[in-house]
C-alpha cells in the first residue's frame, strides 16, 4: 500500500510535463522512438503515446484535459505527414481543445502554459526552401501549429525539429535526444515545484 500511495504523490506532484506523442506506427518509430527514450524518464513527465492508448480513436477527453490541466509544459511529438500532424493529433487537437475549455467563453484552462513542438522531417532543411522540393520554408507549415497553441492562450517556445531524421545514423540521432533532453531539464529546473503547487496551473 505505502508503495502506490508513494507512486501517487509522485504523480501528483511531479507531472509538471505533458508529452503528446504521436507516432502512428510506435513499435516501429525510429527518430521519434530515439527522441522520446531520451526524455521519458525525466522527472516531471507524462507520456501518452496516443496510438497505443487510442488505436481506435476513442479519445478520453475528461482524461486528456485532466493531465493538461496538471501539466505546465506541453509538449507534441511526432514526424511530420504531408506538411502537419499525424490523423490521431489532429483528432485530438479536435476533440480535446474544445470550446469553453480550451478557447472561447470561458475557455481558459491552458492559458499561460509553455507549449513545444518536438517533430521529425524525412527532408533536409534545406529541401524546405523555394529551390528545394518542398519550394517554401519550412516555417510556413509551422504556423498552423503555432497558432493552434497560441490560440488556445499557451505560450509557444522555439520548436526542436529534426530534419533528415531518415537519413540519420544512430550517433546523430542520439545527440538529437541528448540535446531534447537537456533542454527539458532545464526548462525543469526553471520551472519545477512541489506536490503542493505542481497541479496548480500556471
Amino acid at each position: 500500500m505505502q508503495k502506490t500511495r508513494e507512486s501517487f504523490l509522485v504523480y501528483l506532484g511531479k507531472a509538471m510535463i505533458y508529452l503528446v506523442y504521436a507516432h502512428p506506427y510506435p513499435s516501429q518509430s525510429r527518430a521519434n522512438r530515439v527522441l522520446l527514450d531520451a526524455v521519458r524518464d525525466l522527472p516531471g513527465i507524462e507520456v501518452c503515446s496516443l496510438y497505443d492508448r487510442y488505436p481506435d480513436f476513442g479519445i478520453d477527453i475528461v482524461a486528456e484535459q485532466a493531465a493538461l490541466s496538471r501539466a505546465r509544459l506541453v509538449i507534441w511529438m511526432h514526424p511530420v505527414f504531408w506538411y502537419s500532424v499525424p490523423g490521431l493529433l489532429k483528432h485530438w487537437f479536435d476533440k480535446v481543445l474544445s470550446y469553453g475549455w480550451a478557447y472561447g467563453d470561458g475557455g481558459a484552462a491552458l492559458r499561460g502554459k509553455d507549449c513545444l513542438w518536438v517533430a521529425t522531417t524525412g527532408g533536409k532543411l534545406e529541401t524546405y526552401s523555394v529551390e528545394g522540393i518542398h519550394q517554401r520554408p519550412f516555417a510556413d507549415f509551422t504556423r498552423p501549429i503555432e497558432e493552434t497553441a497560441r490560440f488556445c492562450g499557451m505560450n509557444w517556445l522555439e520548436p526542436s525539429i529534426l530534419h533528415g531524421a531518415h537519413e540519420m545514423e544512430a550517433p546523430q540521432l542520439a545527440a538529437g535526444g541528448l540535446q531534447l533532453r537537456e533542454r527539458l531539464e532545464t526548462w525543469l529546473a526553471t520551472h519545477g515545484g512541489d506536490a503542493s503547487t505542481a497541479g496548480a496551473g500556471p
